[in-house]
């Protein structure tokens, strides 16, 4: 039985950008069970903020400011905080999120996260807004006019919102977060942020315990 990884994230989470680069390594840790079709690894958006064209509130800003610090010192991530100064920060990712699902149609899930968490964290610019996807879908190679059609369309069926529901009833209710699923069994994996091999062997571990073995 094929076991399946998933991992839920949000575009706009900071700790998800921290998480980025020991999550690639332990994608390609994991690429022998892959190609082996033991293992199937799969996205899922967990949204951390509904749609709002308010301003973010002076004290979220100031607590977001010191959760890129927290994780700028603790992983040594990289972040563009001329934000603060250069945008209007507002508390919504949805419109992110949503992009994320117009490019996985595509096939084009992965860079697109890699591009909306540049243009957020490093060129200080806003993905809240659709101007800012909108460039984000062209640079992947997507047309600009169709992926705004496309995200509309998302919104009109909430396709968005029934993924967040998915999570929900998966419990991955943080971001990033794993959940290791066999059968009708599910796993929450443990994130080891600066180390990629611990959790290769915690998902080891539990594919063998999900699928009954030694039992």
């Amino acid at each position: 039985m094929t076991a399946k990884l998933i991992y839920c994230y949000d575009p706009m989470c900071s700790w998800c950008w921290g998480f980025k680069p020991t999550w690639y390594e332990l994608r390609t840790l994991l690429a022998p069970l892959v190609e082996q079709q033991k293992l199937e690894i799969h996205y899922l958006l967990g949204g951390l903020a509904p749609d709002s064209d308010q301003p973010m509130p002076p004290e979220m800003q100031t607590k977001l400011q010191g959760v890129w610090q927290q994780i700028s010192a603790h992983l040594g991530t990289e972040f563009n905080h001329a934000f603060w100064q250069e945008c209007q920060p507002r508390r919504s990712t949805y419109p992110a999120c949503r992009a994320c699902l117009v490019a996985r149609e595509a096939g084009l899930e992965e860079k697109m996260i890699t591009e909306i968490q540049q243009a957020y964290y490093l060129k200080a610019q806003n993905p809240s807004d659709i101007d800012t996807l909108a460039q984000c879908a062209e640079n992947i190679g997507l047309n600009k006019a169709e992926f705004i059609d496309a995200i509309a369309q998302v919104q009109q069926t909430q396709s968005l919102e029934k993924e967040l529901a998915q999570a929900r009833q998966l419990q991955l209710n943080s971001f990033p977060s794993l959940g290791l699923i066999v059968g009708n069994r599910i796993a929450h994996i443990e994130l080891d942020y600066k180390s990629a091999k611990n959790m290769l062997q915690t998902i080891e571990l539990g594919m063998r315990q999900l699928s009954g073995e030694g039992e």
